[in-house]
């Protein structure tokens, strides 16, 4: 009999005993462990179990259900993952008018790199109608005059493809709090600059009449707060000050942009991230488990 892989994961704050507890649960319910990956950060207990429940000696929904509360005591969450019901991830992108973060997500899905759906491309220009069409890709656009029109429209495409991630790849519109608030930490941002360095409007022109020798860009989660959001990843390309022009700041920063926004996509698509107190953490990742027995 081939296995019946699932992964357990579970998170909460640290305390004796934890790994013990699962594993005994699962023993005693005639079912292996094949893997595991543990961690503590800032106080916070973090575990990936992977589990065979092809010799499992009670009903599948008793041991989720077992599972959980025995969660609830420990005042963990916890969550199960068969590997026969994984899905994709659905992933709406939000573009306006620059197209080299949207052919690098292309690019990056058709190479296998991103475990997830495209799903759709909206915006509120036409202008990149046929680089999405022309991978297969549903677009769609309203203009953001008004912008409540905009927003509105916007929030029913996102419903009616019902996505599990935003990618704003160069989406030049400050989403409102309402979209935030309803898709908290799942919407990720490419800034071009160093965050906390340089937010806002027009970061190459601010990094080069500061005269700064290094600058780079950030894939971030969105919150209310403008370019404040928790930190995924960051990369860097330096400045020739005294030669390098303005168009030269931004040349380099173009590729650097799209490269580093479809990592971080990856990355949360893995779920090979979290977020605990307001910082970006990184686990194996429960996809890890499935791609190296599949």
């Amino acid at each position: 009999m081939s296995k019946m892989l699932a992964v357990v994961s579970v998170m909460g704050k640290d305390q004796k005993g934890v790994v013990a507890q699962f594993a005994t649960y699962l023993a005693d319910r005639g079912i292996n462990i094949e893997d595991i990956e543990q961690r503590v950060v800032y106080g916070l207990f973090v575990m990936d179990m992977l589990i065979d429940l092809k010799e499992i000696t009670t009903d599948l929904s008793e041991l989720i259900t077992g599972l959980l509360d025995l969660g609830k005591k420990l005042e963990m969450d916890v969550r199960v993952h068969l590997h026969s019901q994984r899905k994709p991830k659905k992933v709406a992108i939000l573009v306006s008018k620059e197209d080299h973060c949207l052919r690098q997500l292309i690019e990056d899905r058709q190479n296998g790199l991103i475990q997830g759906e495209l799903v759709c491309v909206l915006s509120n220009h036409p202008d990149l109608e046929s680089i999405a069409t022309g991978a297969g890709l549903s677009f769609g656009w309203k203009s953001h005059e008004p912008l409540d029109a905009h927003f509105a429209w916007l929030d029913e495409e996102l419903a009616r493809h019902q996505v599990d991630l935003i990618v704003l790849a160069r989406y030049m519109r400050i989403l409102p709090p309402f979209l935030v608030q309803k898709y908290r930490f799942r919407i990720i941002n490419i800034h071009p600059s160093l965050l906390p360095y340089f937010p806002g409007a027009a970061p190459y022109k601010q990094a080069y009449e500061s005269g700064v020798r290094v600058s780079g860009c950030t894939a971030h989660f969105v919150t209310e707060q403008l370019d404040e959001g928790p930190v995924i990843l960051q990369d860097v390309f330096h400045i020739d000050v005294g030669k390098d022009t303005l168009e030269d700041v931004k040349e380099k920063g173009l590729s650097l942009e799209a490269n580093v926004l479809s990592k971080a996509v990856q990355l949360y698509l893995n779920e090979e991230l979290i977020v605990v107190e307001g910082k970006v953490i990184f686990k194996p990742g429960i996809s890890r488990f499935f791609h190296a027995r599949t």
